[in-house]
């Protein structure tokens, strides 16, 4: 098994985020929004909108502006603690229009300013394996999660070996440049096993088999709070 190696917690230089930005995402959020819109769907019950959502470590904030295209009645909150994401985000926003619906939000995961209970649905691609200790984080978004909140949050987990590293960079990321390439990798280095996420969400009362890898190189949560 390949040892966890550390990246930077914050991507914060303007490279960073346009090379982020300019990588082809497009399949891995578009899987990322129908699974959360199904579990979404999946007794949601008539409860009043818009819906208020929280994304934790947007990025550029590509998966909330997808997430309008596909009509959801919701504002989301698109939190990121870099604040170059958060200038080329803002692009992204006023370029589809989507402004009144994203509120771009500087922020750090392991303390959040709201208080308990406060969003509707909290979703994060991406975010846990940049945290040294993301046990901080998931317990932060749990708690700003209302009780029967949806909790959907997804990442890289950690390949056994080097072989196989090289393997998904070959695979996901062959047409990227060197830059986007070592981000990749960088980025499954640092990446936790979907063990260590189990070993995560037992301290919040969750059963571990709410922690699911669900493709060759991602691990999901998927849970509701509890009434």
């Amino acid at each position: 098994m390949l040892v966890r190696t550390l990246e930077p917690e914050v991507m914060d230089s303007a490279d960073e985020a346009n090379d982020y930005n300019q990588m082809d995402h497009s399949q891995v959020n578009r899987i990322f929004v129908d699974d959360f819109l199904s579990a979404w769907g999946d007794g949601n019950g008539p409860r009043p909108e818009p819906w208020h959502l929280f994304d934790a470590g947007t990025g550029t904030a590509l998966i909330p502006i997808e997430l309008m295209r596909r009509g959801l009645r919701a504002h989301i909150t698109a939190s990121d603690l870099a604040d170059q994401m958060l200038i080329v985000a803002r692009q992204n926003v006023v370029a589809t229009g989507f402004v009144e619906s994203i509120t771009l939000a500087l922020r750090d995961c392991k303390r959040l300013p709201e208080t308990t209970g406060t969003y509707d649905a909290v979703i994060s691609n991406s975010i846990v394996h940049h945290i040294p200790e993301p046990q901080q984080v998931i317990a932060e978004l749990w708690r700003v999660l209302k009780p029967g909140g949806l909790f959907f949050l997804r990442d890289l987990f950690r390949p056994d070996d080097g072989e196989t590293l090289e393997g998904l960079v070959q695979t996901y990321a062959a047409g990227a440049n060197d830059h986007q390439q070592q981000m990749f990798r960088d980025s499954l280095h640092a990446a936790l096993t979907v063990a260590e996420v189990r070993d995560l969400v037992r301290p919040l009362g969750l059963e571990e088999n709410v922690v699911q890898a669900t493709s060759d190189r991602h691990w999901t949560i998927c849970c509701r709070k509890s009434l």
